[in-house]
């Protein structure tokens, strides 16, 4: 609700009339869309300022139950009845079926139907609804007694205890504004801080804190995290660092030969060695389709082994808790979901500039039915779009469990060249459906890593240089995360941005603007949102 407005009509009918009787109903009158407990709010502020005088007065209404609301809209249950009548008639019990027992008896008293050889039809041409126009009625007390009473038996009314509030002037009834001693977000989003006075100095400089700031990766992470709730993803759980080679491989169609199953490339658990928590039916669905095939697939051919699949790891990639996400879906009778995840894999890879062995996957899972290459590339750039990362480019590639399959790459403007950024597909029929998934659902996924495209947020080109020993304290106290805000505003208003940046030295770069008119012209403005 605009507060302005709202204390102009108070103070004007204050002046006019020295009083507000009903609180409540005044200010439906005014604005019926203006929520009770704001307007309250407002005016115990009023009332903290002697400005205007309070006295709650508690109060019992009669008012429209859930039926009742129904006839207002659709008329009684009776003349419900009567509109529904054809030249063919009804029967009494199909009548009591759909509109219960009172309205086949309320409709005949009222001379509207007779019943002819075991069946209702209508007795006169026309009908006029009395219970509908009492019910509209705006002031239900002014019914009579005993029809009201009727109405509350029939469940049409009821009695509900409401409050309210008799306002009149106060003592300091000519003091219309407060010094504020908080400067709020809201006011700096709708520019009502300007119309306000405050009891400290709001142009005065602060004081920059002794404390600690966020990591630049936690920053990246809790945008990937709000890019993917603006886009309606739902977060998985991810707690589990230890997996089986069942979930992990196995479960994804990834054959027990493959080479990313092997010491050189995934960290094997000493103890336990193993672990099992997977059901034998679903189990012996994934060796049939790996050992001889199935669901139109010739499978990989090969004796699976049940040893294999038991094996503890340190998780590969987060895809494990998708398959266990997918499957659970399954089972519990599949809707359309969008899942993702941000958290630690780990894999034994020889360390470089661009590569770790503990690092961060960001998975995304879209289920649902007749999805297509095209909405994943959609998504995927839609997504990256939103990070601020519009040069984005898709590769073919092969993995065991997606088909048909895609690498990702950014361009990293330090290293002059493009940055794999992460893998995506189509999860393959050999996966989904030993999971009970059904037939017309294609799931599109794909795994992101974090560090890369903080890499190239920040310009680095050393991954070391976000995630280790090697780290730079000051990098991480001082480097902003880049944002952009578009040219939606009046010139005015950037100008008056761009000053506000400068007083506070604030870094901040405009974009080169590609066309004299273009809507989408930014201007890229690096933010500490520590």
């Amino acid at each position: 609700m605009n507060k302005e407005i709202f204390n102009n009509k108070l103070f004007e009918k204050l002046d006019k009339d020295n009083l507000i009787e009903n609180s409540r109903e005044w200010s439906n009158e005014i604005d019926s869309k203006w929520n009770y407990n704001d307007v309250v709010g407002i005016l115990k502020s009023w009332e903290s300022l002697n400005t205007i005088g309070l006295e709650y007065i508690d109060s019992i209404v009669n008012c429209l139950t859930d039926i009742g609301k129904d006839i207002l809209i659709n008329g009684s249950p009776e003349a419900k009845l009567y509109n529904i009548l054809t030249e063919e008639g009804m029967s009494p019990a199909e009548a009591n079926k759909q509109f219960g027992a009172t309205a086949f008896g309320s409709a005949k008293n009222k001379g509207w139907i007779e019943v002819k050889g075991g069946k209702i039809f209508k007795k006169v041409e026309s009908i006029n609804d009395i219970v509908k126009s009492d019910l509209s009625n705006s002031n239900l007390n002014n019914l009579d007694n005993k029809i009201l009473e009727q109405y509350k038996k029939s469940r049409f009314i009821e009695e509900k205890k409401l409050s309210y509030y008799r306002v009149i002037k106060g003592e300091q009834y000519n003091k219309r504004s407060k010094e504020l001693s908080d400067l709020t977000v809201e006011m700096l989003k709708d520019d009502t801080w300007e119309k306000e006075s405050f009891k400290v100095n709001i142009n005065a400089m602060g004081v920059v804190p002794e404390q600690g700031y966020r990591h630049p990766l936690n920053k990246v992470k809790n945008e990937f995290k709000q890019i993917f709730l603006d886009m309606g993803f739902e977060e998985m759980p991810t707690f589990n660092f230890v997996e089986n080679g069942f979930w992990n491989f196995d479960a994804l169609f990834q054959p027990q030969q493959h080479p990313a199953r092997e010491l050189q490339d995934t960290f094997f658990i000493k103890d336990p060695k193993t672990s099992h928590d997977f059901s034998d039916e679903y189990c012996e669905r994934v060796k049939q389709v790996h050992s001889v095939g199935g669901y139109g697939s010739l499978g990989w051919i090969y004796d699976w082994k049940l040893e294999e699949a038991e094996k503890n790891i340190l998780r590969t990639h987060t895809t494990a808790v998708s398959a266990r996400m997918l499957y659970k879906l399954a089972q519990n009778g599949f809707k359309p979901k969008k899942y993702f995840s941000i958290d630690r894999v780990f894999r034994n890879e020889t360390l470089d500039a661009t590569h770790l062995a503990e690092f961060h996957q960001v998975e995304g899972v879209i289920a649902d039915v007749d999805i297509s290459l095209g909405h994943l590339i959609g998504v995927i750039s839609e997504f990256f779009k939103r990070l601020g990362i519009d040069n984005v480019r898709f590769k073919p590639a092969f993995n065991p469990y997606t088909e048909p399959s895609m690498e990702i790459f950014g361009y990293h403007p330090i290293l002059k060249r493009w940055v794999e950024l992460g893998n995506s597909g189509i999860f393959r029929p050999e996966l989904l459906l030993p999971m009970g998934i059904p037939e017309n659902v294609r799931v599109a996924a794909w795994g992101l890593s974090l560090e890369r495209p903080t890499m190239i947020k920040y310009g680095l080109d050393n991954i070391r240089a976000i995630f280790g020993n090697s780290i730079n304290v000051n990098f991480i106290k001082n480097n902003p995360i880049y944002i952009k805000i578009f040219h939606h505003k009046p010139e005015s208003v950037l100008s008056e941005l761009e000053d506000f940046l400068n007083i506070n030295n604030i870094y901040y770069e405009k974009e080169k603007e590609k066309e004299e008119n273009d809507a989408s012209k930014t201007l890229g403005l690096p933010i500490d949102l520590s």
